[in-house]
C-alpha cells in the first residue's frame, strides 16, 4: 500500500483504502515464495479471505519476494497474521527489506515478536 500521508500503526487498511487514504500498489508487483504446499500460494497469500493462507513446504528461511517493475516507494505495508487461530504457523519474525535487485536488499524493519491483532485486522503495521 502506498499513501500521501503517514497512517497509525494498527490502522485499518481496508478502512483507510475506502477512503482514498492509502492505495493498493501490490497488483503492480511480480510476487513470489521461497516455498508452498499446493493450494496456499501466492493466490491464496493475495486474495481477501481470512480463511485462506500461505503455507510454506520446505526449510527456513521463508520468503515472500514483492518485485515491482520499477522504482516504487511503499510508505506502509500491512501484514495480516492470526496467531490465536494458529501459532505453530504465525511467524515469530519478520523482516522488511528494500533494494535494486535480490543481491543488495538491506534491511529496513524487523519485528521479533508479533502482536496478535483484531480480527480482520492486521497485526502489525509498518
Amino acid at each position: 500500500m502506498t499513501t500521501p500521508n503517514k497512517t497509525s500503526p494498527g490502522a485499518d487498511p481496508k478502512q483507510l483504502e475506502r477512503t482514498g487514504t492509502v492505495w493498493d500498489i501490490g497488483s503492480q508487483a511480480f510476487w513470489s515464495l521461497s516455498s508452498c504446499k499446493p493450494g496456499f500460494g501466492v493466490d491464496q497469500l493475495r486474495d481477501d479471505n481470512l480463511e485462506s493462507y500461505w503455507q510454506s513446504d520446505g526449510s527456513q528461511p521463508y520468503l515472500v519476494n514483492i518485485q515491482f517493475r520499477r522504482k516504487t516507494t511503499v510508505k506502509t505495508l500491512c501484514i495480516y497474521a492470526d496467531y490465536k487461530s494458529d501459532e505453530t504457523y504465525t511467524p515469530s519474525k519478520i523482516s522488511a527489506k528494500v533494494g535494486n535487485n535480490f543481491h543488495n536488499l538491506q534491511e529496513i524493519r524487523r519485528v521479533d515478536h508479533l502482536r496478535s491483532g483484531v480480527r480482520d485486522q492486521p497485526a502489525q503495521t509498518w
